[in-house]
């Protein structure tokens, strides 16, 4: 009879004792030993294998494994533990690999459990050929990063396994850098080049908005994170001013009897709202990497006060209020109006009337957001006259400002790669120990993060500028102009951040205190304690490596997730910490929890000042505030007043696709009166837009 030998994949093999001599060898060459036993113990294994299984056919793998640890158990104990030890590696190895070709294989069919993995960035979309792909290439990249140890030290990429840590964009570890703050006015008045022809600067601002877009895009190709603008009307009021001259000219020209400056400037006018109006629609629907992605883009405007910076303001407001082709709420791009006393906050400021109608669509289309420049922690930056040191935010919060190697200054730097943290984890491993043991095991897991951040930050520094050749190339951070192709660019990333971040701030208080700190001063207070110690953890490691660390209120709902999944796996259900599907983000409070709007935002905003790598404070109002933009004005209001760095509103916005109604719709439509599944005559269609017109 011929043995025959099962393999992990099903397959039917011959038995080849020559494989169990190649794995004792290891084992012994593992070990240093000069001598070489493998060939003796693999003949009496062979031997032992032969008289267990003389009466059967097929023996699997794991059986054969088993008979060697056995055999040496008995006659070479200090081989067979390295054997063993050699087999569990071994083991981890073939069940990663695995799990990455059953990753892929979710990708790639109708598989429903991949649904999210297809959802894990919003932005592309997943179930088409290109998404595919861009889902398949992230996950090997994420598996060879992890699983290389020169990379990614085995501790490190263990936390990260485990749920303790979460490195952020693992897929583009050595390839890329995060986010940035495009200095778009000096890009549009040199010029630039995509790599396949080069473009001139603008000569009006129809032009203008589309390169700003096209900026945005190709940038997205070198960075992994979100593309900001941080002075949007600064960047586009030449242009303004250029199309202005261009009609005066033209109307001199023709001819023109009545008021030439009129009629120019309300050409000019209706242009610039045509311009924003592009700019809304081409970056909610222009891809630019694979999987049809769109940029994730932001935009922060508001201080500007000229007649043509007023007018790019009012323009992209009132073009975010109308909405998309089918008048549906534009995601693209994040806004962010900055509010300054002075400038726009009272009344009878110049740009006051803009703060408000900011506040009215904001009321109907969720944005702009809010930085406030007077809280105290902005405005020790704020220079009048230099928009360059108004902080802006980049994505969803990230931001800079504070720099060891040039200007205190926004445009030109952005935040490089960041960390997360799971405190609901370490709180958990510590319950009943006290502040003190959770303290102790938080810096051991910070030090592993600052750590990880630096040795990112090496790698990056180790890029070429022909490696990111829009972002370096073309100039667009800073000192990053009078670099040569080959050229390293740590001289311009240098100007970066690496961000410590956090998730979960609620859910450790509950584990350490019983209670999160909307609910009790002690645990307020316990919660500033934790987030001032990392903060200062982070100014300790700017200290120590001579770099830009921050600490961030991390933006992780897909991490929150699975930090929670990862947790409760572990640890089973624990009421007010695992017993939910994610933990809450930052610092900030329970969304569930029933408090004011004025108490959430006075509670959070001493958070502000201490996450200075970004933070934000969401605010959920109920109803249609499309109707009540004064409640959002006294929301707004509370958060400058209260010290809040950076602040949203959010509220329920429904559309009927049948008649394009935006708001809140209950059982039937305000507008057209009819109930889900019911249609709408076309005569009542046709009156319904006579009177929107």
């Amino acid at each position: 009879m011929r043995l025959k030998v099962i393999k992990r994949d099903g397959r039917l093999d011959d038995f080849k004792p020559e494989r169990i001599i190649s794995a004792i060898y290891s084992a012994e060459r593992a070990m240093n030993r000069k001598e070489n036993n493998a060939v003796k113990y693999a003949a009496d294994v062979f031997d032992d294998i032969v008289k267990g299984y003389s009466d059967v056919e097929v023996v699997s793998v794991e059986e054969i494994q088993s008979a060697i640890l056995c055999y040496l158990a008995r006659h070479d104990p200090e081989l067979g533990a390295v054997y063993e030890k050699y087999r569990n590696e071994r083991s981890v190895i073939r069940e990663r690999k695995w799990k990455i070709y059953r990753q892929f294989g979710r990708i790639l069919s109708a598989d429903p459990s991949g649904v999210d993995l297809m959802r894990e960035n919003a932005n592309v979309r997943g179930g088409a050929p290109m998404g595919r792909m861009l889902r398949i290439g992230s996950e090997a990249s994420k598996y060879y990063f992890l699983n290389n140890p020169d990379i990614t030290p085995k501790d490190t990429a263990n936390l990260h396994r485990l749920g303790v840590i979460h490195i952020h964009d693992l897929d583009f570890y050595g390839t890329s850098l995060n986010c940035l703050q495009i200095p778009l006015s000096e890009v549009l008045a040199r010029g630039f080049s995509t790599g396949h022809g080069s473009v001139r600067p603008p000569k009006g601002i129809r032009t203008a908005a589309a390169l700003a877009c096209i900026v945005l895009q190709s940038n997205q190709n070198d960075m992994f994170g979100g593309q900001s603008i941080p002075d949007f009307e600064y960047a586009l009021a030449p242009y303004v001013d250029a199309t202005y001259k261009h009609y005066v000219r033209m109307l001199k020209h023709l001819g023109f009897t009545g008021s030439v400056e009129a009629k120019a400037w309300e050409l000019t006018s209706y242009e610039t709202y045509q311009a924003m109006e592009a700019l809304l629609h081409n970056l909610n629907t222009m891809a630019s990497r694979a999987g049809a992605q769109v940029p994730f883009s932001s935009i922060n405007y508001g201080t500007g006060t000229t007649k043509e910076q007023r007018l790019v303001i009012k323009s992209i407001l009132l073009a975010t209020e109308a909405g998309l082709g089918h008048g549906e709420t534009p995601i693209f791009p994040v806004q962010v109006f900055k509010v300054k006393d002075g400038v726009n906050y009272n009344y009878g400021d110049p740009n006051h009337d803009l703060f408000e109608l900011s506040v009215k669509v904001s009321a109907k289309r969720l944005f702009p957001n809010w930085e406030f420049l007077d809280a105290p922690f902005n405005l020790q930056y704020y220079r009048p006259g230099h928009v360059e040191t108004e902080v802006a935010t980049m994505g969803c919060r990230t931001r800079v400002m504070a720099d060891r190697f040039g200007k205190d200054i926004t445009p030109g730097r952005g935040n490089l790669s960041f960390t997360s943290i799971n405190l609901p984890h370490i709180a958990i491993v510590n319950r009943g120990k006290g502040v003190k043991a959770f303290m102790a095991v938080l810096d051991s897991v910070v030090d592993i993060v600052v750590s990880q951040l630096v040795s990112r930050y090496r790698i990056q520094a180790n890029l070429r500028v022909k490696n990111l050749p829009f972002l370096m190339g073309q100039g667009l951070y800073e000192d990053s102009k009078n670099l040569d192709p080959d050229d390293r660019i740590e001289k311009a990333i240098r100007h970066g951040t690496l961000g410590i971040g956090f998730v979960g701030l609620a859910e450790a208080l509950v584990a350490l205190t019983g209670h999160h700190h909307g609910e009790t001063d002690e645990a307020e207070q316990l919660g500033l304690d934790i987030v001032r110690h990392l903060r200062l953890r982070a100014d300790l490691a700017c200290e120590k490596y001579d770099l830009n660390f921050s600490l961030i209120g991390s933006p992780a709902e897909s991490t929150a997730g699975a930090f929670l999944r990862a947790d409760r796996k572990e640890f089973g259900l624990i009421p007010g910490v695992t017993d939910k599907e994610y933990y809450t983000n930052s610092h900030h409070i329970p969304v569930k929890f029933p408090i004011s709007a004025y108490r959430k935002i006075k509670l959070e905003a001493p958070f502000h000042e201490l996450e200075n790598g970004g933070h934000i404070t969401y605010v959920e109002l109920d109803g249609d505030t499309a109707k009540n933009p004064d409640a959002v004005m006294s929301v707004v209001r509370c958060m400058h007043d209260s010290g809040i760095g950076y602040g949203a509103v959010n509220h329920p916005v429904d559309r009927d696709p049948v008649c394009g109604y935006t708001g809140v719709i209950g059982d039937t439509c305000p507008l057209c009166g009819r109930h889900d599944g019911e249609a709408v005559s076309e005569e009542k269609l046709r009156q319904i837009r006579k009177n929107a017109l």
